[in-house]
């Protein structure tokens, strides 16, 4: 009888664990929540979910490469407001469907005040480091990169 109760104990604390390990906690939520904020901002034509999810002292920077080159070009840099006017018009002309358009999101890393997040989005690459302020997840820093060529392209 005292093994069946130590089993039954054991098995109790592990499913316990497990159930810890696989469900998100509100803070990753929230984080990936600010950064789907940002790509379907852009993808949907909703600026406001910039003005949710982006600190106004935000600062993007990257590279863009064309479809038809190896070599990347200086991509600039972009503040709050030029982001915000870009979500605004970037997919007026229908440049993807919202719906499926590609938006991958991974915490990279999480503590209580900071986070930084990867996006996989239809025009590249985005890593971003996030700070919680007021209990809010607020996007501060992105370094971004047009998807590298195929492999075969670059043999």
């Amino acid at each position: 009888m005292k093994k069946l109760i130590l089993l039954v104990s054991l098995l109790a604390a592990f499913t316990g664990f497990a159930m810890l390990d696989s469900g998100e906690d509100a803070d990753a939520v929230a984080i990936k929540a600010a950064v789907a904020d940002y790509v379907e901002g852009i993808y949907e034509i909703q600026p406001e979910r910039i003005t949710r999810s982006v600190d106004v002292t935000l600062r993007k920077y990257g590279y863009w490469r064309p479809d038809d080159s190896k070599e990347y070009r200086n991509g600039g840099e972009m503040n709050f407001k030029q982001l915000y006017n870009l979500a605004a018009t970037w997919n007026k002309k229908g440049r993807v469907d919202p719906q499926t358009a590609q938006k991958e999101i991974v915490i990279l890393d999480q503590l209580d005040k900071t986070a930084s997040a990867k996006l996989v989005a239809y025009w590249g690459i985005d890593y971003f480091h996030l700070s919680k302020e007021d209990g809010n997840w607020k996007i501060i820093n992105v370094l971004w990169q047009s998807h590298p060529p195929a492999a075969e392209e670059s043999e």
